[in-house]
């Protein structure tokens, strides 16, 4: 049964917010090695700036603007520092 492990939303401006969500499933999400189904977002203007999932059959992977590429996941606390690191990145003037 799958067992909900995280969601949260965090407002970090007017008009920006990340959202958490994390899932540990009884088996992997095909095209990921792991037992976790997770999507992280970073919204600003209400569109996705920055988004990590592994959505079945793509596997692990991020989404920064229009580009997708390939994310090595290693842990739960290695995939949530990962996805801060982007944030604060592209929150950087």
């Amino acid at each position: 049964m799958p067992q909900l492990l995280l969601r949260e939303r965090h407002v970090l401006s007017e008009n920006a917010f990340a959202e958490l969500v994390i899932w540990q499933l009884p088996q992997a999400v095909p095209g990921s090695p792991h037992q976790f189904k997770y999507r992280l977002a970073f919204v600003v203007d209400e569109i996705c700036a920055m988004r990590f999932d592994n959505e079945a059959s793509e596997g692990d992977h991020k989404h920064l603007g229009d580009r997708q590429v390939a994310y090595t996941f290693v842990s739960l606390p290695r995939l949530l520092g990962d996805f801060w690191h982007e944030v604060t990145r592209w929150r950087r003037p």
